[in-house]
């Protein structure tokens, strides 16, 4: 598949929108709840991807999985950890406080390849890296006092594993080993599938809950990955960061409109703190590099 620049930007909007709608259609399930929540999802995106991935890649994709060496098994279980984590989140806490922690991404992608392998970081990134813990504080800290901080600890398991893949990615590149991130979505979607199950045992879902949670994993996981894929080849990466940074802005909104989930105005703060933070760093290094 190849896109222009401007249908390529397009794509990356409607993929933003397939993945913001995780918040809400949780908030409609009947009866699954926790880990079971999260394998049924992990489930039917490996049914999808074992479909979507021959057609975007051939069946030789399969293959490349078998020979894809240390660094995709690292990276699918990175992203097993994304996938268990993201879900079981949403489950502890609030669609908001969940998306705006999950937000923190790039910078501490930024802080872990400085640890790893030693890329230095900007004195704008910095400042947004200061500016955005400043908002986390504030966020987190009254969330304490209220007794609601383990859902937020959960999610920030994703940025962070987020951070590690995208350093083992850059490691691997570097060290002539390319990482083709699709397969290992399907290898992180079949790790979270079976350190969830035995969790998950015995199943509570509904009929109801199963057609919701195999519509996350086909429309909200499987398209869109495969989908943002596609788009990084065409859009730099601050461009995909920014637009990335929607899937909050409509996670937020659905959340509120479809299941009545009101963000408190210590997260609106908090989360604009965070937002603005990345677009400041986004933007300035963007204009720099042009």
């Amino acid at each position: 598949m190849k896109l222009t620049h401007t249908k390529a930007v397009f794509v990356m909007v409607a993929v933003t929108m397939m993945w913001s709608i995780a918040g809400v259609v949780t908030r409609h399930l009947e009866q699954a709840r926790s880990f079971e929540v999260t394998f049924w999802r992990s489930f039917f995106t490996v049914l999808s991807l074992l479909v979507i991935l021959p057609f975007f890649q051939g069946r030789e994709v399969f293959g490349r999985i078998r020979h894809g060496g240390w660094a995709l098994w690292l990276s699918g279980l990175c992203w097993a950890v994304m996938f268990t984590a993201f879900m079981v989140a949403l489950t502890l806490t609030s669609v908001a406080n969940t998306l705006v922690t999950m937000a923190l991404g790039p910078l501490l992608t930024a802080l872990i390849a400085r640890a790893a392998i030693g890329h230095r970081i900007a004195p704008r990134t910095w400042a947004a890296i200061a500016i955005a813990g400043v908002g986390i504080a504030y966020m987190y800290g009254v969330q304490i006092e209220a007794g609601r901080f383990a859902g937020t600890l959960v999610a920030l398991c994703v940025p962070i594993a987020g951070g590690i893949n995208w350093t083992i990615t850059q490691r691997s590149h570097a060290q002539g080993q390319g990482v083709d991130l699709v397969p290992a979505v399907l290898v992180g979607a079949v790790i979270s599938s079976l350190l969830t199950l035995p969790l998950s045992l015995p199943f509570q879902a509904s009929g109801h809950d199963i057609g919701l949670l195999a519509l996350l994993g086909l429309v909200q996981l499987a398209i869109p990955c495969a989908l943002a894929v596609v788009c990084a080849r065409v859009l730099k990466a601050p461009e995909m960061s920014l637009l990335a940074l929607l899937e909050v802005v409509f996670g937020i909104l659905l959340a509120w409109i479809g299941a009545g989930e009101v963000p408190r105005p210590t997260v609106l703060t908090g989360g604009a703190l965070v937002i603005g933070a990345l677009v400041m760093n986004e933007l300035i290094g963007w204009r720099r590099r042009a």
